[in-house]
């Protein structure tokens, strides 16, 4: 597997090598749709539960196509509702649940489990029946010995974080599609090493 530093210098040439490339600006765009959605979703109550595995398989859709060189298409972020809803619904609102009945023991159990089951919805979109717990037990079992490595890519992105709050915080907007498909890449590496 790459360094993490590899792994970010592939995401920011999937999108393009700088901040407004037309990539970077499209993945910017869908990452604010999602954002927003959810945001709404969230002031409803269990809204943003039961949404949040529907817009994360369309999420990861739309990175995993950039990951492999696919066009990229916005559209894709509602994939989930349209292909996937029952299991895609499934899987969020049951892995919300399980890491935070993890978090309630202490809240290293349920960082654990947060990188356990991390993997779950971009396996979603290989996985051929979609179900919800061979994806949780897929992403726990391809983690093994890789959450620590997932850890570290997501605190590299702090500084660019603490950059983009510095920015007004209108930085950050463009730090969130870079670490995401960071992890999006990080996800291809690790699931073509398994294969």
């Amino acid at each position: 597997m790459s360094e993490n530093k590899e792994l970010r210098a592939k995401a920011r040439q999937r999108l393009g090598g700088g901040i407004f490339q037309d990539l970077w600006l499209m993945t910017l765009v869908v990452v604010l749709i999602y954002d927003a959605i959810l945001g709404v979703a969230n002031n409803i109550v269990i809204g943003g539960i039961l949404l949040s595995g529907l817009m994360e398989y369309g999420l990861c859709r739309v990175l995993v196509n950039n990951a492999r060189g696919k066009e990229m298409n916005i559209v894709s972020l509602f994939d989930g509702f349209k292909e996937n809803a029952g299991q895609a619904l499934i899987l969020g609102l049951l892995k919300s649940i399980f890491i935070f009945l993890w978090a309630l023991l202490f809240v290293i159990p349920g960082i654990i489990k947060y990188y356990s089951y991390s993997m779950s919805a971009f396996i979603q979109q290989d996985a051929e029946n979609k179900d919800w717990k061979v994806c949780l037990d897929n992403s726990r079992e391809m983690m093994n010995g890789y959450k620590m490595k997932l850890f570290l890519l997501d605190l590299s992105f702090i500084g660019w974080y603490i950059v983009g709050a510095l920015c007004f915080g209108i930085g950050i907007l463009f730090v969130q599609p870079y670490h995401m498909q960071a992890r999006a890449e990080f996800y291809e590496e690790l699931k073509n090493q398994n294969a």
